[in-house]
């Protein structure tokens, strides 16, 4: 059950990503063309208004096509059309034309070659193949030279439109955050949170919502049930909590020594006072600061030859979020802002394909004031892509040694 939660967890943090590139490209007037959920092949899709929403069966993550991504060039053509030439010959002069248009910038009469070539298409006897792919090429060249193309867009509603995904995950990570905050995150009290199963807090009868008391007969706050406990180095200790409106003394048990900090604990949680908005707001923003630069540090580390085991891969994300669903809903709450600022840093990375990328590309363009060309985006993207699947390498290997 934990694992389902963690996987609807990061489906829920990619849908908002998504869902920021979207409603960014509608508000500027590039009407997307897909929405999905997961990559293709499709287990169900559904059109409304002329966009295509649907849920893919590589849960990877997810995409919105966004009309024109690239100024359409001459490799277009020979990609998606003259692959039909064999069951369409008399096609070649248009086609070559609808090239050479591409090749020397003449958008205009480029669409007039499109058009003509989608006339002639439209008579012609195809395969199921064929006419599949030449529907495809067709599209794809027809949003590339329309004015809802991203490419024909000013720099800032290319970097609005990019840099929203990013944004709708730092805005859900600081709502998250505060949410928690005003809940939790106050200063702590002595009535209990959270008892973990299979700890001596739980064999002791311990409840959530009791208060404790006493511990060794020692009248206690919620600073001094920590080193009371700590104190007692795994002897019996024996509690006493307020249930309802009766005290009850519960059996003596031995606290356990945390192999990672050293110190003896029985298993329980205290439970913390809310904060109000204000000081939960800016506890947030600095939360998210601290994370940030942490995150920041280990990317440097890895490029300096550390840092390496800070890397996860998405095995180890769901793995970690099943931990904290198991945990308690504040701890997978928590957990779940972490990694959807985690995503947000990840895509503001300066690498194509991530969004960092296009919005480096999209500055330098508005700075030179003309497009940088389409063999220079490939050349770049090939090594983004590159050093992202190095990444994923690197943590999928650190995420089997941990499961291992």
């Amino acid at each position: 059950m934990s694992f389902a939660i963690a996987v609807i967890g990061l489906g829920l943090l990619v849908l908002v990503h998504e869902a920021g590139h979207f409603y960014a490209a509608l508000a500027v007037g590039m009407r997307p063309r897909k929405f999905y959920l997961g990559f293709p092949p499709a287990i169900a899709k559904r059109t409304r208004r002329g966009i295509e929403y649907g849920i893919g069966a590589i849960p990877l993550g997810g995409f919105v096509k966004i009309p024109g991504m690239h100024r359409p060039s001459p490799r277009d053509v020979d990609t998606h059309l003259t692959r039909i030439l064999g069951e369409a010959p008399d096609l070649g002069g248009p086609l070559e034309r609808l090239r050479t248009a591409l090749a020397t910038g003449a958008h205009d009469d480029a669409r007039v070659e499109l058009a003509t070539v989608r006339q002639l298409l439209s008579s012609r006897d195809l395969s199921d193949a064929g006419r599949r792919t030449a529907d495809k090429g067709i599209e794809e060249l027809s949003d590339a030279l329309g004015p809802e193309a991203y490419w024909r867009a000013a720099p800032w509603k290319r970097i609005f439109v990019i840099g929203a995904g990013p944004g709708a995950n730092i805005l859900l990570t600081l709502i998250l955050l505060i949410g928690l905050f005003m809940t939790s995150g106050g200063k702590l009290t002595t009535r209990v949170d959270q008892v973990s199963p299979g700890t001596p807090a739980a064999a002791s009868g311990l409840r959530t919502g009791d208060r404790i008391v006493s511990v060794d007969g020692i009248a206690v706050t919620a600073d001094t049930i920590p080193k009371l406990i700590n104190a007692s180095r795994g002897r019996p200790v024996t509690i006493v909590v307020r249930r309802g409106t009766a005290d009850v003394r519960l059996p003596a048990v031995s606290a356990r020594k945390d192999p990672v900090d050293g110190r003896y604990r029985l298993g329980l949680r205290l439970h913390a006072g809310g904060l109000e908005l204000p000081q939960a707001t800016g506890q947030s923003l600095r939360t998210t600061w601290n994370v940030t630069r942490d995150i920041g540090s280990s990317l440097g580390r890895i490029a300096s030859g550390g840092g390496r085991k800070d890397i996860s891969s998405p095995v180890g994300i769901v793995q970690g979020s099943s931990d904290a669903a198991k945990a308690g809903t504040e701890s997978y709450l928590g957990v779940l802002a972490l990694i959807s600022l985690s995503i947000a840093l990840l895509n503001l990375l300066p690498l194509l394909p991530l969004d960092g990328g296009h919005i480096a590309f999209s500055v330098i363009e508005g700075i030179r004031g003309r497009a940088v060309t389409r063999e220079v985006y490939e050349r770049v993207s090939i090594v983004g892509i590159g050093l992202v699947l190095l990444l994923f390498v690197i943590g999928l290997s650190n995420d089997i040694g941990h499961l291992s």
